[in-house]
């Protein structure tokens, strides 16, 4: 990690008084809080943070309120917008319970109202939504021909309607916490209407969900870092440990190189010609994790309970959306070569 993102790392820890209960607690002081200059930097500082930690629920938290930020108020929001929730915390609504995020089974809808709406809905897995101020969130605004058509829009976590509910089930990824979020006949005015209307899906949700995997390659790659030191940290290594060390650490510094290509391409605008290597992260990334459980099995440490959770986290990691990642990597089989 660079010298710089490492000492704002380390004043964050002097300051933070528990990261269970507030991760972001001396963040701002520590200069974390303020907004991105780029998607690279974003993924550098999350990976900086699992590596320095071993929790990817602190890329979580602090990714997720930069990648809100670039993505949704810095990239669709008016003047007015940005002013008003640049720098403040936001959490993206789009998945519904029993839906997940597919475009033609989600039902929270924006009614017009007077000047502006009333949102009625229920979206579910509202990342480090109960420390947001504002929620985007995705909901129909039209259907022509059958098809939904969606529109984002910025609402307050305290506006008239809006429950937050509890996700007790859901203990992975600490600190990061999710909520369930109830809109009953939430009134916004057209000026919380984000970007052009009824195109939100197909120029936000849908690259989000790219943007998100690209950058977080690099809250994988933090934690095969942190894993493989601590797994190396054991005392005299034998040739064994020593030949299964040397496959991780070869194989997490190829994932780190093509991690900085694909970020690198999202900030030049052509991370659609990167499919191919997202996908192969995402096999990598599993090859690893095999490689570290197989390492732990044959030479311990077998009662580690910082290494096994970080693993714990990993699965969860590997498993969000993985029916979609799966059917991309088939279309890639099925293609010409």
């Amino acid at each position: 990690m660079s010298s710089d993102i490492a000492a704002q790392i380390e004043t964050w820890l002097a300051r933070c008084a528990n990261l269970e209960r507030d991760p972001l607690d001396g963040m701002a002081e520590a200069g974390l809080l303020s907004p991105a200059g780029s998607y690279t930097a974003i993924a550098r500082t999350k990976a900086a943070l699992v590596e320095r930690t071993g929790l990817p629920g602190i890329a979580g938290v602090w990714g997720g309120r930069q990648m809100a930020a670039r993505c949704f108020i810095a990239g669709f929001g008016d003047a007015a917008q940005r002013a008003a929730w640049l720098g403040r915390a936001a959490a993206v609504a789009i998945s519904e319970p029993g839906a997940g995020a597919h475009p033609k089974r989600l039902t929270t809808r924006a009614e017009p109202d007077g000047e502006g709406f009333r949102i009625t809905g229920e979206k579910a897995w509202v990342s480090n939504g109960p420390a947001a101020d504002m929620f985007i969130v995705l909901a129909i605004t039209a259907e022509q021909d059958g098809r939904k058509r969606y529109s984002a829009f910025l609402v307050p976590h305290d506006a008239q309607g809006v429950t937050l509910k509890d996700m007790p089930a859901f203990h992975a990824l600490r600190p990061s916490r999710h909520c369930g979020l109830l809109l009953d006949n939430v009134p916004v005015p057209r000026s919380a209407l984000l970007g052009p209307e009824g195109s939100a899906y197909e120029t936000m949700a849908l690259p989000f969900r790219d943007i998100e995997d690209a950058v977080g390659t690099f809250t994988l790659l933090g934690a095969f870092r942190f894993l493989r030191a601590r797994l190396a940290a054991q005392g005299e290594v034998s040739d064994g440990a020593a030949l299964s060390l040397g496959g991780i650490t070869a194989l997490a510094a190829v994932f780190a190189e093509a991690a900085e290509a694909v970020v690198a391409a999202l900030d030049a605008d052509r991370l659609t010609g990167q499919t191919a290597t997202l996908v192969g992260l995402r096999v990598l990334a599993a090859e690893l994790l095999h490689r570290v459980r197989a390492h732990q099995t044959e030479f311990g440490p077998r009662d580690d309970a910082v290494l096994q959770q970080l693993v714990a986290d990993l699965d969860v990691l590997l498993s969000v959306a993985k029916g979609p990642r799966l059917a991309r990597q088939a279309r890639l089989g099925r293609s010409p070569a």
